[in-house]
């Protein structure tokens, strides 16, 4: 590879890092937007997190139903695309001044954000020498992710305190975005590998929907998601019967949670490169089932600990599956297989919380909601283990690593 070309990786691969930092700080907001639009609109609680709602089915449909543009269209003007139509949106925030308004630009968000992250996700396929390097690079984008949902709700704070509306926060994004369309226009992107036979386009999507491999890490990253979702969703209400002596971490548990598990992604780089990931996977979903069963039956004095500290040990699994489920697949078929995974992992973000909810309503305690967290833990525990005791998926990522990142044999081994 040219240095020019070595170069543009390392452009593309900064400029993905902090796609996913941007919208991160828009969509890992909303649960410090909610209670602001609650007052100014005078809402339910439940009408108000059509705020999260909203954004997140668009992105499932978006996945779902135009994630083949990144495999038709290729990896860059897919991005350009999205992050264009992000950019525009976010600016339109500032005119808005209705809830019915503001649903619809978050919509139209979603849907950018269905775009232009199949796009990346499918990207980094183009821009990894290997699958052990996808799962690396994965984890990487990921800790960026990480990032911006501690700098989000943070800007949002400290344009509150400062008597400014939160919907400034997008207008950032949105520049933000501007200086990466910039960017994006101005490198070369790999080649985007096309497919040898059939049609790019929807049909060919649904038809993944089918693939069990695409089924399996697509309900892998559902159960992660919702599991994940109970604990910043639902674990302030929890922790709000704490009154010990740990009240402030109980007062910033999902900001300790955040940032574990953004360093956690970190270290996941370095822990991936020295040992192999399906047992690594077990090992850490046992530690995520320990910490909420702890927490149901410790109680809060428990949970002010373990909810928190299981943000480390969630860092690498969601990056790790969501990479070795798009490794399954040839590169050409990766912004398809994307799209799927990403359309799971959108609905255990709605459906999870959506359930937990349900379970609290009928039951009368968020007790109840980490009960049903502990449940999908353990399901997700027995496929992680079964991974890794029969390995499925050894051989196909084997061929692949050779067929399309050429690498041989004796180096996998």
């Amino acid at each position: 590879m040219s240095e020019s070309a070595q170069q543009n990786i390392v452009v593309i691969r900064w400029l993905t890092f902090l796609m996913f930092m941007m919208f991160a700080m828009t969509t890992d907001s909303v649960g410090v937007i909610i209670p602001e639009i609650v007052k100014e609109f005078r809402l339910s609680l439940k009408a108000a997190g059509a705020f999260h709602y909203a954004t997140m089915a668009a992105i499932a449909g978006s996945a779902i139903l135009l994630g083949f543009l990144a495999d038709r269209l290729g990896r860059k003007p897919t991005i350009v695309l999205g992050l264009t139509l992000f950019a525009i949106n976010s600016y339109l925030f500032i005119f808005g001044n209705t809830f019915a308004f503001f649903l619809c630009l978050l919509t139209v968000s979603g849907t950018a954000i269905g775009i232009f992250k199949t796009g990346a996700l499918a990207l980094i396929g183009d821009i990894s020498a290997s699958t052990a390097q996808h799962t690396a690079t994965m984890n990487l984008v990921e800790g960026f992710f990480g990032i911006g949902a501690i700098i989000g709700p943070a800007i949002v704070t400290f344009l509150i305190n400062d008597d400014v509306s939160w919907k400034w926060l997008y207008s950032i994004a949105g520049t933000l975005c501007v200086l990466l369309i910039l960017i994006a226009l101005a490198v070369r992107y790999p080649t985007t590998m096309k497919p040898a036979e059939g049609a790019v386009d929807l049909r060919r999507t649904l038809k993944m929907m089918t693939n069990p491999y695409a089924l399996a890490f697509g309900m892998g990253a559902l159960l992660y998601v919702a599991i994940e979702a109970s604990v910043y969703v639902w674990g302030p209400l929890y922790l709000t019967a704490y009154h010990g002596p740990l009240a402030l971490l109980a007062a910033y548990a999902i900001s300790v949670f955040f940032f574990l598990r953004a360093a956690g992604r970190f270290l996941g780089v370095w822990m991936l490169a020295r040992f192999d990931w399906s047992s690594v996977l077990a090992l850490l979903s046992l530690a995520i089932l320990l910490c909420l069963a702890g927490s149901v039956l410790g109680g809060v004095a428990a949970a002010v600990v373990l909810l928190p500290l299981s943000g480390l040990f969630m860092s690498v699994v969601y990056p790790t599956l969501n990479s070795k489920g798009i490794s399954c697949f040839p590169k050409a078929q990766h912004g398809a297989v994307a799209g799927v995974i990403l359309f799971f992992t959108c609905g255990g973000a709605v459906l999870g919380p959506l359930a937990m909810a349900a379970v609290i309503d009928a039951l009368g305690e968020p007790k109840y909601a980490f009960l049903m967290a502990t449940a999908f833990a353990a399901l997700l525990l027995a496929g992680l283990v079964y991974n890794w005791l029969r390995q499925p998926t050894r051989a196909i990522l084997r061929a692949l690593d050779a067929r399309e990142y050429g690498v041989s044999v004796a180096a996998q081994l």
